[in-house]
């Protein structure tokens, strides 16, 4: 396909600089497997699932099918006062999944809808047993929790506050973050033991400065993806699911990442062996075909909402999406999960993640401006030495000759990421790393 069957002046891409893409476009026109196709007809390695998303490859048939027969049956149907059989039974297979008692799920259609849907929760639930007064939420610097105005808020993102920081929520904090760059720049596979206490500032500055009689939250991600793949200490959340449970505080794992095999796990819950108050989910839960995001809660939060004298007829909680549990994207769901279990992708994302890992520190580290690795799961991060005035040129710089190279890696700042779908094979791996490490030498 030739730049003439198709016109770029109407189309804003998001996150990305749109000056510069006018000038080398990168545009998909197929994909198979653990490839795309470009409309050049070049050949590149997904190696980072599409954004997370894609756990068990491009142009799955069973997902296919069950998407095309869904449509031939139920295409929509609305999510208010009714429902359909699909999201019922998509809740049922992700309720199943998940651990602990985290039984309920609230379908929304991304992960910024999952992240401000939690929050909502959370204010809602306190509210209900009587403490509406908490109404302060913690998050985490360089936390990612979408682009919704709460997810921006609890997020801990520089480049959301200098932009939106207006209009964010009032009565939000942030705990430091969970990287240590002299005494633990290198990762891999397990979490780093910090001789001093990440949470030390949680407990002796911001929950005293609030009062933590008034937190309703504190949400983190896992593993800090977005930001760059950052591994939290050995045991942090397990204290910091402690320190929740001491003050009545809601814990909220954001899962988008995490969520669906990327550790070798169902969730990072699993994996940390932490059960928390709520889940967000969404990317693998399709395998990326169709939106679909969602909150799986403890059976509490829903008890504690069915308690209200109101009328039946009076809606408990005031809050949801046109699209919630659309019947196409639980379809898809329902055909992703099964495709996962059968094919014991989970497993095989945990044994591929080492591979991974192996040939991240093997082949990067003591490379030209290489500062730090991590690994864990079916991820791995190469961070690089910023070039003085010009933050993430270096990055960028390498993630565009990947491209043209056939391999597509995720710069996030000034660091590399590779995360590709469970399926991957070692020469995939060989590709993308030693791509990737021809560039980094490239740029030095």
């Amino acid at each position: 396909m030739a730049f003439n069957d198709f016109h770029m002046d109407n189309h804003w891409l998001p996150f990305t600089p749109n000056r510069q893409f006018k000038k080398d476009p990168r545009v998909f026109v197929a994909a198979d497997g653990m490839e795309f196709t470009t409309h050049g007809g070049q050949k590149v390695i997904d190696g980072i699932s599409s954004l997370w998303c894609v756990g068990a490859g491009h142009n799955r048939k069973p997902i296919n099918e069950a998407i095309k027969k869904q449509l031939d049956t139920l295409d929509y149907a609305t999510a208010f006062q009714v429902s359909n059989d699909k999201a019922f039974m998509a809740a049922e297979a992700i309720a199943a999944m998940a651990p602990g008692d985290l039984n309920k799920v609230l379908f929304c259609n991304s992960g910024s809808e999952a992240a401000d849907t939690s929050l909502k929760v959370a204010l809602a639930y306190h509210r209900a047993r009587g403490e509406g007064h908490r109404n302060v939420f913690i998050g985490r610097e360089k936390g990612y929790h979408g682009v919704g105005f709460g997810g921006m808020s609890v997020g801990g993102i520089p480049g959301n506050r200098k932009v939106f920081g207006s209009a964010f929520l009032p009565r939000v904090d942030h705990m430091r973050f969970i990287h240590d760059p002299v005494n633990h720049a290198y990762v891999h596979h397990q979490e780093p033991v910090w001789t001093e206490d990440a949470l030390a500032d949680l407990e002796q500055r911001i929950l005293p400065l609030h009062d933590a009689s008034n937190v309703a939250a504190i949400i983190v991600e896992p593993i800090a993806g977005s930001a760059g793949w950052y591994v939290p200490p050995k045991d942090y959340l397990t204290r910091l699911r402690k320190i929740c449970d001491t003050h009545g505080i809601l814990l909220i794992f954001d899962e988008v990442i995490t969520g669906f095999g990327r550790l070798g796990s169902n969730f990072g819950a699993d994996y940390f062996g932490v059960v928390p108050d709520m889940l967000n989910f969404a990317k693998c839960v399709t395998n990326g075909v169709i939106p679909l995001g969602g909150v799986i809660c403890r059976d509490k939060l829903y008890d504690e909402m069915m308690k209200t004298s109101a009328p039946e007829h009076v809606v408990e909680f005031f809050h949801g999406y046109t699209y919630s549990g659309h019947p196409v994207a639980c379809a898809a769901a329902l055909a992703t999960l099964d495709l996962y279990k059968k094919e014991q992708l989970f497993p095989r994302a945990g044994e591929m993640g080492r591979v991974l890992g192996d040939a991240f520190h093997s082949a990067l580290k003591g490379l030209p401006n290489v500062i730090g690795i991590r690994s864990l799961g079916l991820a791995a991060a190469v961070e690089l030495a910023p070039i003085a005035g010009s933050p993430g040129k270096r990055a960028f710089d390498i993630f565009l000759d990947c491209f043209q190279k056939g391999s597509l890696v995720r710069p996030a700042g000034d660091v590399v990421v590779i995360a590709p779908p469970f399926i991957v094979e070692k020469s995939h791996i060989d590709t993308l790393v030693n791509t990737l490490a021809d560039s980094i030498r490239k740029h030095a």
